[in-house]
């Protein structure tokens, strides 16, 4: 798969999600359509929350209304829906 190198998380994961046959424009079926458009929308959230409200570029912690159970949040469902690209991936095996 090709990519631009400025792509972002949101674009990353759209053509992932197409390359496995996880886009939400790809399903037949309501429910895994709208199931996978909220893994898009949460990889959406996660990066904008990278973006805007951590203090990845250099803003600081006290710009930052992130909570600790904010930052769970994102951790665990990062972790849930990376988990479910690897096992989608090795099923095509």
């Amino acid at each position: 798969m090709t990519y631009a190198d400025d792509a972002d998380l949101p674009k990353l994961y759209r053509l992932t999600a197409e390359a496995l046959t996880l886009a939400p424009s790809q399903q037949t079926e309501p429910i895994l359509r709208q199931v996978l458009g909220g893994c898009t929308s949460v990889v959406e959230g996660i990066g904008a929350m990278r973006n805007k409200l951590s203090d990845a570029h250099g803003k600081g912690r006290a710009t930052s209304p992130v909570q600790p159970r904010h930052a769970s949040l994102a951790v665990n469902v990062a972790g849930a829906a990376a988990m479910f690209i690897v096992e989608s991936w090795e099923a095509r095996k």
